[in-house]
């Protein structure tokens, strides 16, 4: 058994390795899941028949949602492990089925050369990678707020989201790099947009020897040394009231989260008419700031409580998205649609900082990473997942403003459960669990 972290200056140094070492994991999935997006546009036409541009899309987008369907089962499997295993273990499993997915997509035939196999096999490595971010998510949560000290929770766990956009901005920065440097257009429809999965593939590999060597947290090993019967999936279900807490304070904060990351490089170019180069600049330079906010409001929030945070994102996120997004989509001006999109991500940082510290908050450690990551799981599969999807459907049939009113909705709705719920930082289940 691991000794609990102290606050002193070796044991703040032990608790900075433990979160780097969970953190960069979180990273390299992020990075493998969101290179999938980042490379649609080139691939497209390799998995599915390319009469339309626009179905191409539709179809990628597709994909890229059963990836997110698939994240239920993740949540729940690896919740369940977490909690009888240990989060390490639960981690370093993660990591692993990450990697395989990266590598199948990789080396997968294309549909030309195979016919319909070619989507089946990316729809198979697709539900892989999205069955281990269903489970990363809950389990990285927890190892981060359960390592953190009591009175720097919301900073500490504001590290998921950091290293969660640090992925996607990696993504993002790899077709910069691909694009403007290495590669032409043809050579990256052609084969260049394999070259970001095999480099995902085998960053996995570094992630799976830093996670091996990860502390367990102080949380686990007191509920293990308790040596009793334990059922996770009974426990969980004496919270219901959590479990709902979960689904609505996430809902409009993750649909608002893919609107304007994963979404938003097709919306640039689609709609907006900005190029292909023009829409990476955007988004790198709007993930970049945007990541370096997130340890700002999870500061902020240790200080004021969670709840205020949370309802700054609540009412400007439904008093601005329709404004902002129309105002986007009559742009035609790269840094006008850059400033505007960091409008939107200012606003959404309220949500993303600190979302994962107050679900947390909700449950004891006999249940925590099955309470945060299954719930979480199947709201994100719903709302976030099918972002992407919605609107570009939407768009097809004309009516893409309506996806603006969407989001606002569901906003909506989760504002309402801020108004309502208590404040996480104030009232919280780790109690007695040291930190």
């Amino acid at each position: 058994m691991n000794p609990p972290l102290p606050d002193t200056t070796s044991g703040v140094r032990q608790r900075l390795l433990s979160i780097f070492g969970g953190s960069v994991g979180n990273l390299i999935e992020w990075y493998d899941f969101y290179i999938y997006s980042a490379f649609s546009l080139y691939f497209a036409r390799s998995f599915f028949p390319h009469d339309n541009p626009l179905v191409e899309q539709l179809n990628t987008a597709g994909v890229f949602a059963l990836g997110f369907l698939i994240r239920p089962i993740g949540g729940w499997v690896m919740g369940l492990y977490a909690d009888l295993r240990g989060r390490r273990a639960a981690l370093t499993l993660s990591v692993s089925l990450m990697c395989l997915g990266s590598l199948v997509i990789a080396v997968c035939p294309t549909y030309e050369q195979v016919g319909l196999l070619a989507p089946l096999v990316l729809v198979l490595a697709r539900l892989l990678q999205g069955l281990s971010l269903g489970g990363e998510y809950g389990t990285s949560a927890t190892y981060l707020t359960e390592v953190a000290t009591s009175r720097h929770r919301g900073f500490y766990s504001s590290f998921q989201y950091v290293t969660l956009i640090m992925g996607q901005l990696l993504a993002t920065l790899t077709l910069l790099v691909l694009q403007r440097l290495v590669l032409t257009e043809a050579q990256l429809q052609d084969w260049g947009w394999r070259l970001p999965f095999l480099i995902g593939a085998g960053l996995a590999v570094f992630g799976f020897y830093m996670r091996r060597n990860m502390v367990e947290t102080e949380a686990f090993q007191k509920e293990a040394a308790k040596a009793r019967p334990h059922s996770p999936m009974r426990e969980l279900l004496r919270h219901p009231r959590e479990l709902l807490l979960v689904v609505g304070l996430t809902m409009g904060g993750t649909l608002a989260f893919y609107t304007y990351t994963v979404y938003m490089p097709k919306f640039l170019v689609g709609t907006v008419g900005l190029s292909r180069s023009q829409a990476t600049l955007v988004s790198v330079g709007s993930l970049f700031l945007y990541m370096l906010l997130q340890p700002v409001f999870g500061f902020i929030s240790d200080r004021v409580g969670r709840r205020p945070v949370l309802m700054g994102f609540g009412l400007l996120g439904t008093l601005c998205t329709v404004p902002l997004l129309t105002a986007l989509m009559h742009t035609r001006d790269a840094f006008t649609a850059f400033l505007l999109v960091m409008t939107a991500l200012v606003i959404v940082s309220g949500y993303t900082s600190i979302n994962a510290v107050v679900k947390a908050e909700l449950f004891p450690a006999s249940v925590r990473a099955l309470g945060v990551g299954l719930p979480y799981a199947l709201t994100v599969s719903v709302f976030g997942g099918t972002a992407e999807y919605v609107g570009t459907w939407l768009k097809y049939v004309g009516r893409e403003t309506w996806f603006f009113w969407y989001v606002t909705g569901c906003i909506f709705c989760s504002l309402l459960v801020y108004v309502l719920m208590r404040d996480t930082a104030k009232q919280h289940r780790f109690t007695g669990e040291g930190g």
